[in-house]
């Protein structure tokens, strides 16, 4: 099968740390942002936005608080799915995979990489629970800037969730809506990718 230009390598991984950084000379705001999806106990599916921190050589990887809806539900159900979209290339890539947690010696780099306050702000936020009110937020900012000091340990509750793909679509526009799609899809992540070019 041929694939060039944009589509060509052996590596989807590769591929997509590839088109993130043209992204990132593109893209005015957030060029690693992704739709995350997941589903509740219920099974009905939850989206929303989050920042993509790392395509490593198996997995994306992205950080949030545990107690979090997102949180919570993967580690109800340990499988997602994720859309990277860049308006400015025309192009978006589709990930769909199993959960795992990232912590350790990763998460608490990321952890240390960001600035205090967002360490702080961390520390401070019950994320997806009920607040009634942003002053009664701060307030837990400023308890927690004086308790933790400058330089705040990760929260045992904050860390990363790893997406291991099973199927990685990378998809880019083509004229007269006749677009370019090549889909890489495995039975699991130890097993070896088979790709196919799909209809637009």
């Amino acid at each position: 099968m041929e694939r060039d230009g944009k589509f060509a390598g052996d590596d989807p991984f590769e591929i997509a740390r590839n088109w993130l950084a043209e992204a990132e000379q593109s893209e005015p705001n957030d060029p690693n942002a992704v739709a995350l999806s997941t589903v509740d106990a219920e099974g009905l599916p939850n989206v929303r936005m989050v920042l993509l921190k790392e395509i490593s050589s198996d997995g994306f990887i992205f950080y949030t608080n545990y107690n979090s809806a997102k949180g919570r539900e993967l580690a109800a159900t340990p499988k997602a799915a994720m859309v990277l979209h860049w308006k400015s290339l025309r192009r978006q890539i589709r990930v769909r995979g199993t959960v795992s947690r990232e912590e350790g010696e990763r998460a608490d780099a990321y952890y240390a990489s960001r600035s205090l306050k967002s360490r702080l702000g961390a520390w401070a936020s019950e994320q997806s629970q009920p607040l009634d009110s942003r002053a009664t937020l701060m307030a837990k900012v400023a308890k927690i800037t004086a308790l933790k000091g400058p330089n705040p340990a990760r929260p045992a509750f904050w860390g990363g969730f790893r997406i291991a793909p099973v199927e990685i679509e990378f998809w880019a526009d083509g004229a007269f809506r006749l677009h370019d799609r090549f889909v890489w899809r495995r039975a699991s992540a130890t097993e070896t990718w088979k790709i196919q070019r799909l209809n637009p």
